[in-house]
């Protein structure tokens, strides 16, 4: 985990609009991201894995490696996740670009992007990109650090989503609230 901190920390140095978080997400919200995978899941796939904390915490669920795939934009982060975690597949793109790399059909889109840094267009294609690769009762978890949800009411509107609070998680730095994001099925 030392390891990882350092690399962290260059990468804030090196890419600082790409690495918009203050430190590596803790346990805590890992736990919270991943609550409700395992084994029954089926396909997962996480936006902008980092270091790999949630990562890790998708396969400790139950979650197979061989049904992770991790989108992640920074060459050696991803370098780093294929080294630790064998059977998982990385693939160095940025998360609007999903539908290139992965079939339709996953069970969840985890993501620790910081969408609500993004401009609307970015926000509205990776979104929209998640939702292509789910299956129809899938679900999108996005974690923020802002006090409303990453995704504007007239965005939800227009993309026919619904959005369900999740746990606010006060043992990360910064503290930050999960969502989970569903198709309106109604």
């Amino acid at each position: 985990m030392r390891s990882d901190l350092a690399l962290f920390m260059r990468q804030v140095l090196r890419r600082p609009q790409q690495v918009s978080a203050l430190a590596p997400s803790s346990r805590a919200l890992a736990m919270a991201m991943t609550v409700g995978l395992g084994p029954d899941t089926g396909r997962v796939v996480e936006f902008g894995p980092g270091t790999g904390r949630i990562t890790r915490a998708i396969l400790a669920r139950g979650v197979a490696p061989e049904n992770l795939t991790l989108i992640e934009l920074n060459p050696d982060f991803a370098a780093k996740l294929r080294a630790d975690l064998p059977g998982v597949r990385v693939i160095v793109a940025g998360a609007q670009e999903v539908a290139e790399h992965c079939k339709k059909g996953a069970g969840a889109v985890i993501s620790g992007l910081p969408l609500l840094s993004m401009p609307v267009d970015l926000r509205r294609a990776i979104v929209t990109g998640a939702f292509a690769a789910l299956r129809p009762e899938g679900r999108m978890v996005q974690f923020t650090y802002g006090p409303r949800p990453p995704l504007s009411d007239d965005i939800r509107t227009e993309m026919g989503l619904v959005i369900e609070r999740g746990a606010m998680v006060w043992g990360n730095l910064p503290p930050a609230r999960v969502y989970s994001f569903f198709r309106n099925r109604h």
